[in-house]
């Protein structure tokens, strides 16, 4: 078993990553690095291999080479649940959640991790998603879908995973509960949490991110902080045509 590395060590590095399904190339050489507390957002056009990296991190896509380290360990040959228990919390686009279980049971559902740390209580996260507590007796297919997603993130929460992956948590989501995704992500951030989100909605994610990767074809093709974004906002017409 992989000892923790100390908190220094930034929260995710990936250096020369390449990642196949089957026969198809799909991640040439991706390289990025989230600090400790940051929030990175992944940019690009549907296809461009955003999807495919938070993937590749949780060992979930076919052959890799290269490094992901998390917090320091090494995770490139290791197992997707030892992934997880090194404080990754996944969020997948199509949530994953169980439609025969109520709230709660979905929340109750996953395992604490074995990284040290302690996820929220049942309380904090009801404090936090109010919804959630009024509908904790409806079952998964009662709930709407920003219910859904909101639900999909306070699952991880509760584990104690620290590192968030989240996949393209507003698509298709009311304006009002964007609005109250972004509040959480802001309320998670002075909490400490990393996160790295995949988005297609670019309104959505610029007042968040701390900084932008931008991948093309697999590969990563801009880096930016958020003070450059003004100045990016050409480039980026460019290539995502925002």
């Amino acid at each position: 078993m992989a000892t923790r590395a100390n908190g220094s060590a930034p929260a995710l590095e990936i250096a020369q990553l390449h990642t196949w399904y089957g026969e198809s190339h799909i991640l040439h050489d991706v390289n990025l690095k989230v600090e400790q507390g940051e929030v990175v957002t992944l940019l690009g056009r549907n296809g461009a291999g955003r999807t495919t990296t938070l993937r590749a991190i949780m060992g979930l896509t076919g052959a890799r080479t290269g490094s992901i380290k998390v917090n320091g360990v090494e995770a490139i040959g290791l197992a997707t649940h030892k992934i997880a228990h090194l404080g990754i919390g996944y969020c997948p686009e199509e949530r994953g959640i169980f439609s025969s279980l109520s709230t709660e049971e979905n929340l109750l559902l996953p395992p604490t991790l074995a990284s040290g740390e302690k996820g929220m209580s049942v309380e904090e996260i009801y404090a936090m998603f109010p919804n959630l507590q009024e509908r904790r007796h409806s079952q998964g297919t009662r709930l709407s879908g920003g219910e859904q997603q909101m639900l999909a993130v306070a699952r991880i929460l509760r584990t104690g995973a620290r590192l968030l992956l989240l996949d393209e948590i507003s698509e298709g989501l009311a304006p009002v509960i964007v609005q109250g995704l972004a509040r959480m992500i802001t309320t998670l951030k002075a909490k400490g949490y990393t996160i790295v989100m995949v988005e297609q909605n670019f309104r959505f994610a610029a007042p968040l991110a701390d900084r932008f990767y931008v991948m093309e074809h697999g590969q990563i093709v801009e880096t930016f902080a958020a003070s450059e974004l003004e100045a990016k906002m050409p480039v980026l017409t460019e290539l995502l045509g925002v």
